[in-house]
Formats: C-alpha cells, sequence, structure tokens
C-alpha cells in the first residue's frame, strides 16, 4: 500500500533522507565512554564489537575518559591479511586532540601497551600486537579463539552457530508487505515482502520481541466503487461467492470503468463510502467479503515466499483514533484554507510545505493514519522501535510523520521510528518492469516464471548427468524431487536476487542473472551448502564425525582463513540488526562459500594425513554448512537444500 507524499514537502533530498537514517542508526551506538572492562565474548559472539569496546576501554584509561568512546576506536576489519584480522584506527585522530600534538605512532604504541594490559583482550588476540604504517594498531584473533568458535559453531544443535541472544531485548515492530485490497501483489510488493522478511527474521534470531505487521490498504474512496459493482454482479446474501482474486483484478477494472464513465453510477459510489464510512452492516458485510477474498491470494503468495507470521492490522483499524490523533497534535495542528495541517519547524519563509492531517471536507489522508499507527505501536504495542519497509520515494512523507509525532509526544522520545527504503523493480532494459502490454508484473506470474524456468535447467543438468553415467546415486532425481527442487531454487532465486543488492539502489530484473550457477547467486549458495551435505556425508561414512571432543587444529593457511570467517558471523549479524541492510549479510556468505571451496582445494577431508585432522575438518566443514544455513534459511528466509 502506497502512503501518498504528495501533500508532505516535496523539496526534501535524498541527502538529507540519508542524513536522518544516519542519526537514527548511530542511536543503535552507544556513543557514550565504557567505563568497565567489557566481558570477552562466548566462541561465537560478537568478537567485533567486543574489541571496540575494549579498544574504547584502552583509550579511556590511556587518555582520559572523554575518548573512551567506540568512535574514537575506530576498530574495523582489517581489509588486507597483512593488516591482521581487526585494525585499531585511533592513534591518527588522538595525535591532534591530545593537548600538545603527538606523533601518532607514539600514540599507537600507548594504545598497544593498554591493549595488552587487558586480560579479556588476551583470551582472543595474540600479542604482541603490531603497529604499521603512521600508527594504525593490528589485531590478530588467536588460533585458540579461533580453534574454540569453530568448534563451538560446529556443536550448536540449536542452529544458531553459538551466536548469543541479545542481551537486552527490544520489541520492534516491522511493518512491511502493505498490498491493496481488491488488488493482485504485483512486483511492487516483492521488494518490501522479502527485505521487511529478513530483517523481521534477523531481529527475532537476536531474541527481540517481533511484531511484523502487514498494513494493508483495507479503505478509502475507492470502495464505494467497488461496492457498487458487487451490489450489481453478486450482492451480498446472493447466490454467488466473493469472486476470486484473479477475477477481482477485472472486477477492479470494469468497478473504475463505471465510475468513470456513468454519473448516475458515480453518485452510488459516493453513497457507499458514506455508508461504510459510518459502519452500515450491509456496506460492512460486502467490504469483509473484499477483504476475504483478497486474503486468499495474499497469503497463496506469502506461503510460496515462506513469508509467515505477518499480522495484518490495516488501514481501517485506525479510523476510530484518527480524529483523536488529530486532537493529540494540539498546538502543533493549524487550520489552513480549511484543512488542517502540521507545519514543519523552522522559518516560516523557508520551511517548506505543511503536512494535511485533515482535509477541508473533514476526511483524513495517509499522514493521519500514519500518525495514529506510530502512536499505537509505540504506546499500546509498547515498540521501543518501528521500522517502516517501503520505497524510496516516500522518504520525505515518514519523515514528516515521524517529526510531527515526536513534537507532538504521540511517541516517546526514545522511540525510533525508521524508514528502510528500497529502490525500485527495472526491466533487463533499465526501463519499467512491465508485460508487454505495459501492465504491472504480477508477482504470481513472476514467480511461476522462475520456477518453470528454474526446472528446465535442472531438469537439462539431470538429463547430461544421466547421459554420463554416474555413480553416484546420492544425486538422482525423479520428477516430484526436481520439481521440488526448482520451486526452492527458482523462488530462492527471486529473493536472494533482491536482498543481495544494495536496497537503495533499483535493480535491474534479469532471470538468467538471478539463476546463474555462478557468481552470488542464490542456485550457486545452495549448491555450495549442499556440496558440503555431500562432504560431510562422505566423511561421516569413514568415521570422521564433527561431534565428539576432537579440537579444531590449523595445519595450513586456508583452515585458519575459513576459521576466522566463521568467527565474523556474529558481527556480521549485529551489524545488519543496526545498518538494516540484508546485503551485506548476502556478501559474507557468498565470501563463506568461496573461502570454504578454497579450503576444500588445500585440505582434504576424507583424505586427510591424520585422523584427528580429518575429525578437525569434518568440524570446518559443519560449522560451514551451520553458517550457510543459519543465514540463508533462518534469516533470508531461502531454505537449504540437501542435494542438488
Amino acid at each position: 500500500m502506497l502512503r501518498s507524499a504528495a501533500a508532505l514537502r516535496p523539496g526534501a533530498s535524498a541527502a538529507a533522507r540519508a542524513a536522518k537514517r544516519r542519526r537514527l542508526a548511530s542511536t543503535l551506538t552507544p556513543a557514550a565512554p565504557v567505563s568497565a572492562a567489557p566481558a570477552p565474548p562466548p566462541p561465537g559472539g560478537d568478537v567485533h564489537g567486543y574489541l571496540a569496546k575494549a579498544a574504547a576501554y584502552a583509550l579511556g584509561r590511556e587518555f582520559g575518559a572523554e575518548f573512551g568512546t567506540e568512535r574514537y576506536a575506530a576498530l574495523n576489519v582489517a581489509t588486507k591479511k597483512e593488516f591482521g584480522d581487526f585494525q585499531c584506527n585511533a592513534a591518527l585522530a588522538l595525535s591532534k586532540k591530545l593537548g600538545a600534538p603527538r606523533p601518532p605512532r607514539d600514540v599507537a604504541a600507548d594504545i598497544v601497551r593498554a591493549l595488552e594490559a587487558d586480560a579479556g583482550v588476551a583470551s582472543v588476540v595474540s600479542f604482541p600486537l603490531e603497529i604499521a604504517g603512521p600508527g594504525f594498531v593490528n589485531l590478530r584473533l588467536s588460533d585458540d579463539y579461533l580453534a574454540r568458535t569453530a568448534a563451538a559453531m560446529a556443536a550448536d544443535a540449536d542452529g544458531r552457530c553459538g551466536v548469543p541472544r541479545a542481551a537486552a531485548p527490544r520489541t520492534v515492530v516491522v511493518d512491511y508487505s502493505s498490498p491493496n485490497i481488491a488488488k493482485e501483489m504485483h512486483v511492487g510488493h516483492l521488494r518490501s515482502t522479502v527485505i521487511g522478511d529478513a530483517l523481521a527474521n534477523c531481529l527475532e534470531f537476536a531474541g527481540h520481541d517481533v511484531r511484523r505487521v502487514n498494513h494493508v490498504g483495507d479503505w478509502g474512496t475507492q470502495f464505494g466503487m467497488l461496492l457498487a459493482h458487487l451490489d450489481d454482479v453478486a450482492p451480498v446474501g446472493g447466490e454467488n461467492d466473493a469472486p476470486e482474486l484473479g477475477d477481482l483484478v477485472a472486477f477492479y477494472k470494469e468497478a473504475k470503468a463505471r465510475f468513470d464513465a456513468d454519473e448516475s453510477f458515480k453518485l452510488r459510489a459516493r453513497d457507499n463510502v458514506v455508508a461504510l464510512q459510518g459502519g452500515d452492516a450491509r456496506s460492512l458485510a460486502a467490504w469483509r467479503r473484499l477483504c476475504a477474498a483478497s486474503r486468499v491470494e495474499f497469503d497463496a503468495i506469502y506461503d510460496r515466499l515462506g513469508v509467515a507470521g505477518l499480522e495484518e492490522v490495516g488501514e481501517s483499524f485506525y479510523n476510530d483514533r484518527l480524529e483523536a490523533t488529530v486532537a493529540a497534535l494540539g498546538d502543533l495542528a493549524e487550520p489552513s484554507e480549511g484543512a488542517t495541517v502540521v507545519w514543519p519547524p523552522g522559518d516560516p519563509e523557508t520551511r517548506g510545505n505543511p503536512m494535511i492531517v485533515r482535509k477541508s471536507d473533514g476526511g483524513f489522508l495517509y499522514a493521519t493514519t500514519d500518525l495514529a499507527a506510530a502512536a499505537y505501536r509505540c504506546g499500546d504495542l509498547k515498540a521501543d522501535r518501528v521500522l517502516y519497509v517501503t520505497d524510496a520515494g516516500q522518504g520525505p512523507h515518514f519523515a514528516a510523520v515521524f517529526e510531527a509525532a515526536k513534537r507532538a509526544a504521540l511517541v516517546a522520545g526514545d522511540a525510533l521510528l525508521e524508514h528502510v527504503p528500497f529502490g525500485l523493480v527495472r526491466g533487463e532494459d533499465g526501463k519499467k518492469f512491465a508485460t508487454r502490454s505495459g501492465e504491472t508484473v504480477r508477482l504470481k506470474d513472476l514467480l511461476d516464471e522462475a520456477e518453470r524456468r528454474a526446472l528446465a535447467d535442472l531438469r537439462a543438468r539431470r538429463d547430461d548427468r544421466n547421459a554420463e553415467d554416474s555413480s553416484d546415486a546420492s544425486l538422482d532425481f525423479d520428477d516430484a524431487e526436481l520439481a521440488a527442487l526448482a520451486r526452492a531454487v527458482g523462488i530462492g532465486a527471486v529473493k536472494y536476487a533482491d536482498l543481495s543488492l544494495n536496497r537503495e539502489s533499483n535493480y535491474k530484473f534479469s532471470y538468467g542473472k538471478m539463476l546463474a550457477l555462478t557468481g552470488n547467486t542464490a542456485p550457486y549458495m545452495l549448491y555450495s551448502y549442499a556440496r558440503i551435505n555431500g562432504i560431510r556425508r562422505r566423511a561421516a561414512e569413514r568415521g570422521d564425525a564433527a561431534a565428539g571432543d576432537a579440537a579444531v587444529v590449523f595445519d595450513d593457511d586456508a583452515e585458519r582463513a575459513l576459521a576466522r570467517h566463521l568467527a565474523l558471523l556474529a558481527p556480521t549479524l549485529v551489524n545488519l540488526e543496526r545498518d538494516l541492510r540484508p546485503n551485506a549479510l548476502c556478501d559474507y556468505l557468498f565470501e563463506l562459500a568461496q573461502i570454504f571451496n578454497r579450503f576444500y582445494e588445500s585440505c582434504p577431508v576424507t583424505q586427510a594425513p591424520t585422523p584427528e585432522l580429518a575429525a578437525s575438518r569434518a568440524k570446518l566443514c559443519a560449522a560451514t554448512a551451520g553458517a550457510l544455513k543459519l543465514g540463508l534459511s533462518t534469516i533470508l528466509g531461502i531454505p537449504v537444500v540437501d542435494r542438488m
């Protein structure tokens, strides 16, 4: 459902919206000094976050409390192997802040001394620390910590890979999908649905209380014409059931055509709006029929996408709250040309256009509904954080709504209201993604085509393999199994292609690219997982079990590189919770698959030179499979397959 931004400040720039998002996101990262030594993470925990806090604590002790923040610590994941695993860049900035200027390398030496005196840091990092270049401090995770982390990830039977839950869980509302009643879901709903669901999954995995809200477009003047047409073709109490949604699309077009051409029909439609808004029982019954018919098709799409737990709380839910919402705005709500508006703060000469909350005819707008929704979510649901996953064009609308909600105290001052914007889906030619007739692509048709192409490709690969007379019976698929695999690959490809890209960018929809078996695609990721499972099956047959007390050991650089990347799983998920960018998780998973391939090329598992190495490498395989499954299935909502 598209909230109209027409009555809001149209001049809000992309830079201003980005700045607002950064301010909101920054509130999730404590700027206060770290005044106590942080506890080291358990194996599989957020080692990046821990070291950032430990570095901040060291800066505070060494140079003064005002410098003991994570921002000053500037501890980042190293971009090159020679820089270690993490790099603290604080010395360069501090050298200019500390009274008399000091050489950055001297400041770095003080930082190293403070870090090496911390027993917690010693439990995860190898000493001595290294000072590089003009004053960078390089930190290398100890082999012992990496080995313990990989072993813990392999042994975690709960599917969490050792990742702990949030220490301070929040109540979070995620508003996503939001289709319109009496209309089919189209490609424009894809991004909101899959991005919103992935974010909700991540937050839920972290231990937060997540409410998944579907703010459907189930109210408005358009229902007047729909009810008038319904009364003619399938009246309430008649023999006809509510039409299927496929029929409702044609039904909607017919109603719109009559509304545009027939003045008497238009008058009936307007009368129906009044009756519906007045609570007329017959009108409400007909409206519920339309909602129910739409809901059946929505649920079928959600089932195919693997989206569950969406709670429908549409526009109509807030009808009896709108009057009180306008009243609660108090002095912020001012009369203007017969309407009621909220002006943005600032100089009247430059502050821009107002946000209309009630029209001159007494009707309410999307802004009023969104203000009421914010108050309900933060008040009744006690949400600490509310995410609105909609297209980027609605940024000015939500900026105005959030600002008014805070100024009028409709929500608590510390509540986080965040717009999670995304770009448009384009065709391969860069133009609007549409059918040959120019109509918007139905989401159902898009998913059907993805499955069809995936099935054709998989069938061709199966037939080619059978022609080669392969002896691996584990890869034999009958037609039913192949169809199920095609569903997983086809739907997964559509979802992963969307999630793997910067959500704020427009992207070109290409079946060919998203179904490719190479590159950062779902088929490649699913194949990687299935391949690792095959390796694990063969290792288990030989007795090289990943379970048990066998230690993880490093006999080759490729083993350590894999364990090091596995240790970054928890920090990646923490960053996703903060930054709300699923593409970063996709990048992590893709790199994990590539690192594993290099490991497997260098380090035979079933043919390892010693039983100890075989068991260790089997554990690295198990940890990698667990991380891929967690990222793909649990967070991104793309079920993995054991065979492919």
